[in-house]
């Protein structure tokens, strides 16, 4: 099989020629037919956030066929369209059994195709059957991909930030993930305030159903958004960003009593004035990724056609640097999808 393969940080990788793995017993085998990049993946190449063990195949938004099965699994059979949740939880712990498996306990490589297990830049991997999640045939590969990190993590984010009715909620940064976001606000039923850097992306959120789209470069956003909010300040922020001057006027764009939801992160530090965190009774949540039943939830809205595509750009497999660099240079005003033999040939494309 054809794999994307990373032998050294902060360098290309390496497009080689791999045995398909073998599934276990109680193992799946996944024919590839999207997978997603994003952030995360970014982070990978640079040896930042998670750092796994070299050569290895990044990958954590895979949608794809079922090839194979170990003889224990019952679930899925050969031919059955999934996509997978990324993280390895062992279904044990407190956390797992009280539905938060993102935070299970016992995860020793907490992430497909980020911890110690390959991912999907390659046209096969294994999986355990109990981290897949059925598609209906309708959906589109690439849409059906990106389910799996930026659909979860923004269901997830909007759940975490408790958003209600009638509230204005700030989202900061709109690529792939604020692209998502902006609609699952929208579908709350609350106002949903973007917060952007070019007209490019002010645009995009526009499109995405954005009430309000703020440029950060040519207004003070905590005072925009206290006058668009009659002096109360935002019920929510969302910050997809996660940088020291993005949580700064996160916070102080909320009104009293109201919650930043940190989902973005960087390797900057932010320090907080526990004065104006106490005497306001303000929040600050931490959301990561999601749950399986997040995405159980998302691939639900898809298939209702109730979610706007948020992917903008399609590569083939075997042009995944090129991908990661159109990426990193802040071109994707969405979310970048690669593309396998299989699956461009399953599309047409």
């Amino acid at each position: 099989m054809k794999a994307a393969v990373l032998r050294a940080f902060k360098q290309p990788l390496e497009l080689e020629e791999l045995e398909v793995p073998v599934p276990g017993l109680d193992e799946v085998l996944i024919q590839v037919m999207a997978c997603g990049i994003d952030g995360t993946d970014l982070k990978l190449l640079d040896g930042f956030g998670y750092v796994p063990e070299l050569p290895f195949i990044m990958g954590h938004e895979v949608a794809g066929m079922v090839a194979e099965v170990g003889s224990q699994v019952t679930d899925f059979k050969p031919g059955d369209r999934v996509v997978v949740y990324t993280f390895h939880y062992c279904d044990k712990c407190l956390l797992c059994r009280t539905q938060h498996e993102e935070l299970c306990v016992n995860m020793k490589h907490p992430s497909l195709g980020a911890g110690g297990k390959h991912g999907g830049y390659a046209e096969y991997l294994k999986i355990r059957p109990r981290q897949l999640v059925p598609i209906p045939k309708h959906i589109p590969w690439p849409d059906a991909a990106v389910c799996c990190d930026a659909g979860l993590t923004s269901i997830h984010a909007v759940d975490r930030g408790r958003v209600k009715l009638g509230e204005t909620v700030v989202i900061i940064g709109v690529g792939g993930v604020g692209s998502m976001m902006i609609q699952l606000v929208k579908l709350a039923g609350a106002r949903a305030v973007a917060v952007v850097r070019s007209e490019r992306r002010a645009q995009r959120a526009r499109e995405m159903g954005a009430d309000e789209v703020l440029n950060s470069r040519q207004v003070d956003i905590p005072k925009t958004i206290h006058k668009l909010t009659d002096g109360l300040g935002g019920d929510c922020v969302i910050d997809c960003v996660g940088t020291e001057e993005t949580m700064t006027y996160g916070v102080d764009a909320l009104r009293h009593g109201g919650r930043l939801v940190i989902v973005g992160y960087t390797p900057e530090r932010y320090s907080l004035n526990g004065k104006q965190i106490a005497q306001n009774e303000l929040e600050i949540i931490g959301s990561r990724a999601g749950r399986r039943q997040d995405l159980v939830n998302i691939v639900r809205l898809v298939a209702e056609g109730r979610i706007k595509s948020i992917v903008t750009d399609l590569y083939p497999l075997e042009e995944a640097t090129d991908a990661l660099a159109f990426l990193r240079a802040g071109k994707a005003l969405g979310r970048v999808v690669l593309l396998t033999p299989a699956g461009r040939k399953d599309m047409g494309w």
